[in-house]
This record gives C-alpha cells, structure tokens and sequence, in this order.
C-alpha cells in the first residue's frame, strides 16, 4: 500500500556468493507476491551491500517512514540485540524472528525427503531404505536456539512420525549428545536436519556435524517459498490498520486501474 514503510531483510551474514544466492531468490519470491512493498535485504557488511544502519539512516535523512525490520533466522540469534540497538536510534521496528512455526517444518520435512531421509508424504505407504526413524534438529543461536527450536520439532515429528530432538551446531557436544539420545531410545538411523535457513550458519559447522556423527544430513532450508512466505506475512502483520483516507486512496487507484483495463480491452 502506498505509504507503507519499507521492509528490510536482516541477513546475519556478510554478503558474498555463498549468501546472495538465497537472500536474493527469496528477495524476488517476495517482491512477486506482495509488488507493493519495497523489499532490500541489509547484510553485515561485504562489498556494495548496505547494512541495517545504513538504510534505517537514509530512510530517515530522506523523511520516509521507518522501516519494518525482518531478521532472516529462524530463532534466537546472536545478532539481534545489535539489530534492536540500531533500530532504536531511528524508530524502526524490529520483528520477531521467523519461528518456531508449522510453515519452517514443512521446508524441513521437503529437505529431508529431496535427501531420501524421509517420505515426502508420510500417507503415501511406500517405503525408503534410507529414511530415518529418527531426526536431531541442528540449528545456530545457541541452547536459547536449540530450545526454541524444540517447538518446530515437535511439530516436525507430527510431520514425520519420528522422534525429533532439537540441538545447537554452535554448542560444543550438543548434537553428539541428541544423536546418542535417539540411538538410547532404539533409533537406528539417525538423520540430522538443519533448522537453518543458510547465511546464519556457517557450513563448517554442518560438516562437522555430519562428520563427527556419522549421520547423513539433509540441506539447509535455503529460498524455500514457506520462508519468503513467513517474511511477508510478518512484516504484513506488524502494519498498523490502514486509514480512511488510505483506503480511499487505494479504492480510488483499482478503479482508475480498472477503468483503464477497460479502455484498452476495447481498443
């Protein structure tokens, strides 16, 4: 809507070829779904990209509305105070991060079936030799994170008919010990699952994991639709109810619109 303030994607990454990439496809999924709002991703630094600062400073130099604040992660995350002490100084609004939430289980539960650990529909009755019969949720942040994460887990076990048992790559030990619970319990195919969406997790980690566990890893969710879906329907959330005088407005251009559709369709 005309007016609406600028929703800027926090990407808790440098900007590079390793994070472009997936910021920019979910970038175009945004802009293609919602053409009216003005979306730029802010990164930590690299090359020509802006940070948070930068466009929450321009925007407030130029005398346009503060922008809406989205942090690209999927639970609590390291960089988030920075975000909410930049956003302070300008009157922006940060917005929670991304989950837990039943659309980031999904884009789990599709990157472990494109990696033969699980069935793409667990209604379908036919079988994967592959599959897990038991999941650890990796994610960044810390054990605040792993906990969180413990939502989306529970969610993605319903999914899956699996145990899922949350853990923190960033956290010495941690999906070691969620690898050696679920084996405890009987599972004799563990699989790991990023709960990652990518640029906040840096790749080593996930190898490691892999490696030290021994267990096969599915992809990091990446520029999964869901995610982008999540992104617009926070910053979509966070707008204060429209005007008269807005609605107005935006009735006023449909009919123009409308009416110029019209003019030409009967040419």
């Amino acid at each position: 809507m005309a007016g609406s303030p600028a929703l800027v994607l926090a990407v808790p990454a440098v900007a590079g070829p390793e994070t472009r990439p997936a910021v920019e496809e979910l970038l175009s999924i945004v802009r293609g779904d919602q053409p009216g709002i003005e979306v730029t991703a802010a990164y930590l630094g690299g090359e020509g990209a802006p940070t948070v600062a930068d466009l929450l400073s321009a925007a407030a130099e130029a005398g346009l509305a503060a922008p809406v604040v989205v942090p690209l992660v999927p639970g609590p995350h390291e960089f988030l105070p920075e975000l909410h002490k930049a956003a302070a100084e300008t009157g922006a609004q940060v917005l929670d991060p991304l989950g837990p939430h039943p659309l980031l289980a999904e884009a789990v539960h599709v990157r472990l079936s494109e990696a033969d650990l699980a069935r793409a529909d667990r209604a379908r009755l036919f079988a994967i030799a592959t599959a897990a019969d038991g999941v650890v949720l990796t994610t960044t942040g810390g054990e605040e994170a792993a906990a969180a994460a413990g939502i989306t887990g529970v969610l993605l076990a319903a999914r899956l008919a699996v145990p899922v048992v949350p853990a923190a790559l960033d956290v010495p030990g941690s999906v070691a010990a969620a690898v050696a619970h679920l084996k405890s319990t009987g599972c004799a195919r563990p699989a790991l699952a990023p709960l990652v969406i990518g640029p906040e997790a840096d790749p080593e980690l996930l190898a490691t994991a892999a490696e030290e566990t021994g267990c096969p890893s599915a992809a990091p969710i990446g520029a999964y639709p869901t995610v982008a879906q999540l992104i617009a329907s926070s910053y979509l959330a966070a707008l204060p109810e429209p005007s008269q005088e807005q609605l107005e407005a935006a009735e006023a251009a449909a009919a123009d619109k409308r009416t110029t559709s019209g003019a030409h369709a009967a040419r």
